[in-house]
């Protein structure tokens, strides 16, 4: 009776293997590397960012006091040990709110930019492939419309309509944004329906769903997805404006607006309660427009040619 004998393991190919996963695993990160290499603008918009989001979402184990409370034995107090930030005109903590703000922040910029990503992005791939009447009702009628008023003016009389509130501030945004999302998706539209893939699509009988979903997307998400990332600071600053002018969130929901119109009487006697909150949205909206020029650029081939000549040329 004759034994089947196992063949040796190979070593070496196991090793190459193990070598060859974790070469994968290591090139996941190569596109985030590339991209905060290739400029000084890249890294602080970056740095800014994740400060938000970190700062937004440790706020409770960062704070050492509830935004909320009130303390009037210390009302208007300067920066100290005990108050980072300095306490408000009703002695709250003014480093708590400005953190409590940034959740508030981030919740409308990131709500207002997905409805209003979603919403321009299907009707303009609709208008744009359709063309005929509707692009006609779109374009001329919707999208002309909603751009031929100043964004802000139109965003305060729908937020004045509907009155204060976190969700009907992100409804006014979000009707009042998504304009700019469907002009540009139905000029990437127009402009890729006519290549020679989507023809051949159409030749293979592809229906108009799947050529939209399949062929059409892909092609026509990046600027899209760039102008997201630059709709995220104006969606903050949008929001901080409707709360500076009582017509977003409802006290005492801490946001940076409704903190600087609390602190228009006190701005000689107790300059901290401008500064802070003063910077926090300057420094969210600059980490998103960098972030978004950035991106932008890296994403050009044509930018991406020139740094990558420049890096070979130093």
């Amino acid at each position: 009776m004759s034994t089947v004998t196992a063949p040796p393991v190979n070593s070496s190919r196991g090793e190459a293997i193990a070598s060859s996963s974790k070469s994968k695993q290591h090139t996941r990160f190569l596109p985030i590397r590339e991209f905060l290499r290739q400029s000084m603008l890249a890294r602080l918009g970056f740095a800014f960012a994740m400060l938000l989001i970190l700062g937004a979402l440790l706020a409770p184990w960062i704070a050492h006091y509830s935004p909320t409370v009130q303390n009037l034995p210390t009302r208007l107090e300067s920066p100290s040990r005990a108050h980072w930030f300095g306490t408000d005109e009703l002695g709250r903590d003014t480093f708590a709110r400005t953190l409590y703000g940034a959740r508030v922040s981030l919740l409308v910029a990131i709500s207002v930019v997905c409805g209003c990503g979603l919403t321009g992005l299907v009707l303009g791939m609709l208008a744009g492939y359709a063309g005929g009447w509707f692009d006609r009702v779109v374009n001329l009628l919707l999208i002309n419309a909603f751009l031929s008023f100043p964004g802000i003016l139109l965003a305060i009389a729908f937020a004045a309509f509907l009155g204060p509130g976190i969700g009907k501030v992100i409804l006014a945004l979000v009707i009042t944004g998504w304009a700019g999302y469907a002009r540009l998706a139905r000029a990437q539209v127009l402009k890729v329906k006519e290549l020679e893939f989507i023809l051949a699509a159409r030749s293979l009988g592809a229906s108009h769903a799947r050529i939209l979903a399949k062929h059409l997307l892909p092609n026509i998400l990046q600027p899209v997805l760039i102008q997201a990332t630059i709709g995220m600071a104006g969606a903050i600053l949008a929001e901080s404006t409707l709360s500076f002018l009582g017509l977003g969130v409802l006290a005492p929901v801490p946001s940076w607006g409704s903190m600087l119109n609390d602190a228009r009487s006190h701005l000689f006697d107790a300059p901290h309660m401008v500064i802070f909150p003063a910077l926090a949205v300057m420094l969210a909206v600059l980490a998103f427009n960098l972030l978004g020029d950035a991106w932008r650029d890296w994403l050009d081939p044509r930018t991406r040619s020139q740094m990558a000549a420049l890096e070979l040329t130093r």
